[in-house]
């Protein structure tokens, strides 16, 4: 039998590769943990999918875990979630017609270009925030569309709903019983106004997607539904924080003030500007995105840079050429060379995401001699992560007219003390690491917490915020970062080769 325990909070971050549950105290402390990977499955070069049944089956084992390691009842849960990602399921029983397209999917690109041609992209930015690129919802449930009649035909008869990853795990834990999602996932679909913050009409349209069968949107905090025991794990307590990932991570960081930044340094990486309640115009390869809808109705926003492979590049270097036996290795083996030695590692794995856009670009590298050693090539793995950070950095700076003040970071790759040093090098600004470095699911739990009382503002959780180390600027090396921006471009349109 569960103790119970009015101030402590479960949250679950449905990421890429696995869901990561937490049990998090009243003063922001991580009680217990659970995790528990699911399969990723690649039918075709570029197409990446998850089936939504092992993700539920990911989200009961690591909830079960971190549960049974604090014998407590949670007072509520929040979520957060791999965002973009398409899922269809049957509402009344859970199960799904087809695999889940992965936000990492590259198979839409034609229906982009397409798209693009007949001249929707200007409208499609000013109502989403967004551009056409793969990367989005919508374009993968327009595929589906296409290509999965069998799928869509119960999209059509309404018996599947479809949605992001949080609808369908809200959907679960409720057996059924609710099917929302909230702002901050819904504008990462490029079928909702981020203005008037409702789902467009002119959008459902132009991808073909019915808008009875999305989610309704519901504020970033606040009660939306309740768990069923039946189905999760014998627990009803109440759903009351949503946010996609990088925004989770925002709360996380509790860069709650216009002005501040993140950078989420995981499969990819994602910097993120709060703009406050201003729609900056995505320009410079950037996105406009909400950051959180508050219960009231108001809404945050942000300016966010899309980075598709940074720690993906890493495990690559694992993975794939057997250089390094974990990634944590990567630092000590870059570490023992001074310099990359002029060796340039574009890590255009599944094309480029900001500020160049480009989903035919490909991994490439440039500068090897015959002195080249698997040094340099970690090193230059390392760099290509700053190197990236740094053009989506120039880009906010371009567009918002204001120099970041510091850049609070996180993630798996952040605990690389010679990344976050390169990394501060190049933005010629501090890098700040907090203590609790799972601040995605630490978001989600803050949401969750404010919805339900157990923090009663966002100043009380900036208090919970702390240092882990700070990593202050040394000398830039611009050399190395202008042959980074010559390989970029001649890594783009290589797809287009055949």
């Amino acid at each position: 039998m569960l103790e119970a325990n009015p101030m402590s909070v479960l949250t679950i971050d449905a990421g890429t590769t696995g869901v990561t549950a937490l049990i998090v105290s009243e003063n922001g402390t991580v009680l217990a943990r659970g995790y528990h990977e699911f399969g990723q499955h690649y039918p075709q070069t570029g197409w990446v999918e998850h089936v939504p049944e092992e993700i539920w089956q990911a989200t009961l084992a690591a909830c079960q875990e971190a549960l049974d390691a604090t014998g407590t009842t949670p007072t509520c849960v929040g979520i957060t979630n791999q965002r973009e990602t398409a899922v269809l399921w049957n509402r009344a029983r859970g199960n799904s017609p087809r695999r889940a397209i992965v936000w990492q999917d590259r198979r839409t690109a034609g229906i982009c270009t397409e798209l693009r041609d007949e001249g929707h992209e200007s409208r499609v930015t000013d109502v989403t925030g967004l551009r056409l690129d793969p990367y989005f919802t919508a374009t993968k449930l327009t595929w589906v569309k296409r290509n999965d009649r069998r799928a869509w035909s119960g999209v059509e008869s309404g018996d599947v709903v479809v949605g992001t990853v949080d609808s369908y795990i809200v959907s679960r834990l409720t057996n059924g019983a609710r099917h929302v999602t909230d702002a901050s996932n819904a504008s990462r679909t490029l079928l909702y106004d981020i203005r008037t913050r409702q789902w467009s009409p002119e959008m459902c349209e132009l991808f073909g997607v019915p808008a009875s069968a999305l989610p309704e949107v519901v504020p970033s905090y606040g009660r939306v539904g309740e768990t069923d025991p039946d189905v999760f794990l014998g627990l009803r307590i109440p759903i009351s924080g949503i946010a996609g990932d990088q925004q989770a991570a925002m709360f996380g960081q509790t860069c709650y003030q216009p002005g501040s930044s993140k950078c989420t340094y995981g499969t990819g990486s994602f910097v993120l500007l709060n703009t406050g309640t201003e729609v900056v115009e995505p320009k410079h390869g950037l996105l406009s995105t909400v950051l959180w809808q508050h219960p009231d109705g108001a809404t945050e926003y942000a300016l966010e840079g899309s980075i598709f492979v940074t720690g993906a590049a890493v495990q690559w270097l694992r993975d794939g050429l057997g250089l390094i036996d974990r990634a944590p290795q990567s630092e000590a083996l870059a570490a023992s060379v001074s310099d990359s030695a002029g060796v340039v590692f574009v890590p255009a794995l599944t094309g480029l995401g900001a500020p160049d856009w480009d989903p035919q670009a490909r991994g490439a590298v440039f500068g090897i001699t015959r002195g080249t050693g698997r040094a340099h090539l970690a090193r230059a793995t390392l760099e290509a992560i700053a190197f990236e950070v740094r053009d989506v950095a120039e880009a906010m700076a371009n567009a918002s007219g204001k120099q970041l003040p510091e850049l609070r970071v996180d993630g798996g790759a952040a605990g690389n003390n010679l990344l976050c040093q390169i990394q501060s090098n190049q933005l010629s600004v501090s890098v700040a690491r907090p203590v609790v470095q799972e601040t995605t699911a630490l978001g989600a739990a803050f949401l969750a917490g404010l919805g339900t009382g157990v923090w009663e503002s966002t100043e009380e959780l900036a208090r919970t915020w702390q240092l882990d180390r700070r990593f202050e600027p040394g000398q830039r090396d611009d050399t190395a970062y202008r042959r980074w921006r010559a390989a970029v471009e001649r890594s783009k349109g290589w797809a287009d080769l055949g």
